[in-house]
């Protein structure tokens, strides 16, 4: 049966645009509405001009981030006034929501997963001063309880994080300098891979027309045989121009890497690491800058998990199964430790002993990733302690060590 509902509700008036006071009349049938269920329904928060009301104190905002658009929940924590939007970036409607609140003078603290492509949205709040939390997207998720999944939940569920004491997950941030200092790193790497393109298709060429020169084939002697080929028209065409590629490529990558080299001189921890088999000043200067500090981790476990370095692991009752590594963090430092783990196999007799007897247990590419770790270790240690690699094989790691107890030796 019908009834009729009056509703007096001073916040739905303020916020629906209707005069204070007034009254609503709704026709509710309790026959056929649904079932009351747990959801809340969030109001816009916007400013009310002329009305004399005191401007929020604080606005904790939580953001779930998309390159064309961020869905926020947001709470004035001190009314307790709650609100969601929708805010697109090509129009610019997210940079007038965030300057408009600064122009109230609102304090803001917006809390959003690690996600690509936020850059230009960091600045802006770093601009207006307003407070970002970074955090954590697989503790974020393991949050998460319900099965369905919608921008507006994400945001939600941010926002509840916010509000609880320890619940958001935050991350280290790396600061601007280090984030420069990344790319060039980064600029090189992908530079370097087109070049190794370049020349494995080169080496196809050559190999084609019967020589294997491998290394020798980019001597001066090796390029003018290599020039020297009678190939058909198309086959001509492509050889010239990957030869000029390699030409356009050879001098920018030797500027990037003596502009590496001259960083790596003004930073005394990578003078350390560098004194390790194997790391040169692109290593060294790659695993301070996403390593950040040695303090951010309680030892080699926590700083191999944190690479990528170990295995997944799927054991249950008293049977262990140990799958491929992680490959979480950075590929870029990953990368360059196995490079500098099969580096220090072939300058250091120790090295390649231990290199040699993994190899011949578990083969050659567990052998490459089970060292790479240790070398991760190893430079972890080396930072932390301000040792070089001579003080660290002359003292050693506390792992594994014999203790002296009462002075016996």
């Amino acid at each position: 049966m019908a009834q009729i509902e009056r509703v007096v509700h001073p916040r739905w008036t303020r916020f629906n645009g209707l005069p204070h006071g007034e009254v609503v009349l709704s026709i509710v049938d309790y026959m056929t509405m649904s079932a009351p269920t747990t959801r809340v329904d969030l109001v816009d928060v916007k400013p009310n001009q002329g009305s004399g009301r005191k401007e929020p104190n604080m606005l904790i905002i939580g953001c779930d981030y998309h390159p064309s658009m961020q869905q926020i929940a947001l709470v004035d924590t001190e009314r307790g006034e709650r609100g969601e939007r929708r805010l697109m970036h090509r129009e610019g409607e997210a940079e007038r929501f965030y300057r408009e609140l600064k122009q109230r003078r609102v304090e803001v603290r917006v809390g959003m997963e690690a996600t690509g492509y936020a850059r230009w949205f960091e600045r802006l709040l770093a601009e207006l001063s307003f407070e970002l939390w970074i955090g954590d997207p697989a503790r974020i998720r393991a949050r998460r309880v319900r099965k369905q999944k919608t921008d507006r939940q994400d945001a939600q569920l941010l926002l509840r994080l916010l509000l609880e004491e320890d619940g958001f997950p935050r991350i280290g941030v790396p600061s601007p300098e280090h984030r420069d200092l990344r790319q060039r790193l980064w600029h090189r790497h992908r530079l370097v891979q087109m070049r190794t393109r370049i020349m494995n298709q080169l080496q196809a060429v050559a190999m084609n027309e019967g020589l294997r020169g491998k290394r020798a084939l980019w001597s001066e002697a090796g390029r003018k045989q290599l020039e020297s080929f009678l190939l058909a028209p198309w086959a001509t065409r492509r050889r010239k121009d990957l030869l000029q590629l390699m030409d356009r490529l050879n001098p920018t990558i030797r500027e990037l890497t003596g502009a590496v080299e001259k960083e790596a001189e003004n930073k005394p921890e990578v003078q350390w690491l560098m004194s390790h088999p194997g790391v040169g000043p692109l290593t060294g200067l790659a695993f301070v800058l996403i390593i950040g500090t040695p303090q951010r981790f309680h030892g080699g476990k926590q700083l191999g998990s944190y690479l990528g370095l170990i295995p997944c692991e799927d054991s249950s009752a008293d049977g262990q199964r140990l799958g491929h590594i992680r490959k979480q963090g950075s590929s870029l430092l990953r990368f360059l430790l196995v490079e500098a783990a099969q580096g220090a196999a072939r300058v250091d007799a120790e090295w390649r002993r231990r290199f040699l007897h993994l190899a011949m247990r578990r083969g050659r590419k567990i052998a490459k990733v089970a060292m790479a770790r240790r070398v991760a270790v190893g430079l972890y240690w080396m930072w932390r302690k301000e040792w070089d690699y001579q003080q660290v094989v002359k003292f050693g790691s506390h792992v594994g060590q014999l203790e002296l107890r009462h002075g016996v030796q």
